[in-house]
């Protein structure tokens, strides 16, 4: 068993990297996801369990919790009106089918290859968010028809392959075709439910040896990890909807844009042996 004082410093990082995540998911629409996962690889990694599914824990056990944020900060953003329910129902079919498929897909991959997916998608978001502007358009309205068919699973697809809720993903595709921002931002809070709710139920399925995953792990869902980042969580999203409905995120969007492609180089390295 890893040495106390090492057990609680991990303790500690979780529950701030939880708090960290709970702000951005309400604030930002990224996803908590985004930043979790890094910092799952680290925290089971330094502990010990670097086997070849650890990313799949770090996966699943962010999709869980991204479970529990996703439908407080749904909730919040409804009691303001700003959930566009039509696109939900629209879109989330295809979601769901690319959430399933994209969990098949990360159950048979290797931790190396899932390093290297998430640090090239994560670059792609980083560099959005850094050099996106918000006049960019490709339509003045959701798609309907081929475009939804092929867009939404894809969303869902690639989403579990990050182990992220829908808002990375969402957030921008919905802003490009003339979406609000604070509806965007909204309504990806209701894609992440319905991305992590079936991909969890897979990866609950998932076998993996008992020496390669931390203690009360339940397929690949680490229920500590998930009990603590979701305890910050339930406690800081709120206050991250409260400051989108509040304030202009951009600045705080261009220095986290920075330090998101950070970690995706960093992931790219690491998945590349380097």
């Amino acid at each position: 068993m890893p040495e106390m004082d090492l057990l609680l410093m991990m303790l500690g990082l979780l529950m701030v990297i939880g708090a960290l995540a709970g702000v951005l998911a309400g604030l930002l629409g990224v996803g908590g996801g985004i930043v979790l996962v890094p910092a799952y690889f680290y925290a089971f990694q330094t502990l010990g369990y670097d086997g070849p599914q650890l990313m799949q824990m770090c996966l699943a056990t962010s999709l869980a919790t991204i479970i529990v944020t996703s439908l407080r900060s749904v909730m919040s953003h409804n009691k303001k009106g700003a959930v566009d329910w039509e696109i939900l129902r629209g879109w989330g079919p295809g979601i769901v089918i690319g959430a399933i498929l994209g969990m098949l897909v990360a159950a048979s991959l290797r931790s190396t290859t899932l390093q290297g997916i998430f640090g090239v998608l994560a670059l792609v978001i980083g560099l959005y968010m850094g050099f996106g502007r918000a006049e960019w358009r490709l339509g003045q309205a959701m798609p309907k028809g081929l475009g939804r068919v092929i867009l939404s699973p894809a969303m869902g697809f690639l989403s579990v392959l990050m182990g992220i809720g829908g808002g990375s993903f969402g957030v921008p595709l919905m802003s490009l075709f003339n979406t609000p921002i604070h509806r965007a931002v909204a309504t990806a809070a209701g894609f992440g439910v319905i991305i992590a709710v079936p991909s969890v139920i897979g990866f609950l399925f998932l076998p993996i040896e008992a020496a390669q995953r931390p203690p009360l792990t339940i397929g690949a869902v680490n229920l500590v990890a998930f009990a603590v980042t979701i305890a910050m969580t339930l406690i800081t999203t709120p206050w991250g909807v409260k400051l989108a409905h509040a304030m202009d995120p951009k600045p705080l969007k261009r220095v986290f844009a920075l330090f998101l492609t950070l970690v995706a180089l960093n992931m790219l390295r690491k998945a590349l042996g380097w």
